[in-house]
């Protein structure tokens, strides 16, 4: 079988350092091209995919034939509209997270890839990762009894005013950047959707949204998040059974931040800890997408499981008395 030959739509910094690399690494999958606006910036990528096709134009790229398939690193309130003209042009889509900023959008974007036979779906790598798939079975299989209480953090400091993170105009905020993560891996080792959002305390600066403290209730369980980017360094995420507590104390950004490591703790104060030190989640990503498209196989994280993310987050943006 072929491999995919993907082309990358923008020389974002995070698409040369970890995505670039992991098309280049991924089985199924060839990096052939790149479009910017900047030629200059395509040194990096061709230091590790040289004969690298490099576009001026994103459309360009698009109307090229031989690529199959396009990764959109772009700021996030262009996400829709390069996923949707990628479609449009026949391409599989895998697009950096957000996808979209507001749950209806979606209705768009999984009508346009249903219209264009085409995979399109967000670039949530860690559901891709063995210590989640494994964290899933734990919880759903009863490893710590019945679950009552999560407890998510994620925090970073970037107080940049020029980072796309903190303007306004293009989508950014702590939230859209990384609560993404908090909500959506709940949802994904628990299988449920949250109810209602009874507290959220949001603190912004110059438009966006640099600390939230959040909680919500789920059918079955109580969940609390902290989600910052003025804040040190920190990941986590416990959830807290009354047999048992299982952590991630590297959840999101395995082997950048630490070691990818679940720990569970049962009856008799027996702990058992389980590590992955040499696994790459966005290579992992790369061949499920790639497996998909050549098998039909379905994709772990669709469009579908995204949306109810999103859905999560507005809900937490109108608890916090924030326009979203």
């Amino acid at each position: 079988m072929k491999p995919l030959r993907w082309g990358v739509i923008g020389a974002a910094n995070f698409a040369e350092k970890h995505m670039g690399p992991a098309i280049h690494a991924a089985k199924g999958a060839e990096l052939v091209a790149l479009a910017t606006s900047t030629p200059a910036k395509a040194t990096g990528f061709q230091a590790f995919a040289p004969g690298l096709q490099v576009f001026d134009r994103y459309d360009a790229l698009l109307a090229d034939p031989t690529i199959d398939a396009v990764y959109v690193p772009l700021p996030n309130h262009l996400h829709v509209e390069w996923t949707l003209k990628a479609l449009q042009a026949g391409k599989h889509v895998l697009c950096e997270k957000p996808i979209a900023l507001h749950a209806a959008e979606f209705d768009r974007l999984i009508a346009a890839h249903d219209a264009a036979g085409k995979l399109a779906a967000e670039a949530f790598m860690i559901v891709h990762h063995p210590q989640f798939i494994r964290a899933r079975e734990l919880v759903q299989g009863g490893a710590i009894g019945r679950l009552v209480h999560v407890d998510a953090t994620f925090s970073f400091f970037n107080d940049d005013a020029t980072n796309i993170r903190n303007r306004p105009e293009a989508g950014g905020g702590g939230l859209r950047d990384i609560g993404v993560y908090t909500f959506g891996s709940v949802r994904f080792v628990t299988g449920q959707e949250p109810d209602a959002i009874p507290y959220a305390k949001l603190r912004f600066e110059n438009g966006v949204d640099v600390f939230a403290q959040v909680a919500a209730d789920f059918p079955d369980f109580s969940y609390s998040a902290t989600v910052s980017m003025r804040m040190f360094p920190h990941q986590q995420i416990t959830f807290h059974g009354e047999k048992g507590v299982l952590r991630l104390t590297c959840p999101f950004n395995a082997n950048v931040f630490d070691v990818a490591e679940l720990t569970l703790e049962t009856d008799g104060l027996v702990t058992t800890s389980e590590r992955w030190p040499a696994v790459n989640h966005y290579v992992l990503q790369v061949e499920n997408f790639c497996n998909s498209v050549q098998t039909g196989a379905d994709y772990p994280c669709p469009l579908e499981f995204s949306r109810g993310t999103q859905h999560m987050m507005d809900m937490v943006f109108a608890a916090g008395g924030a326009p979203n």
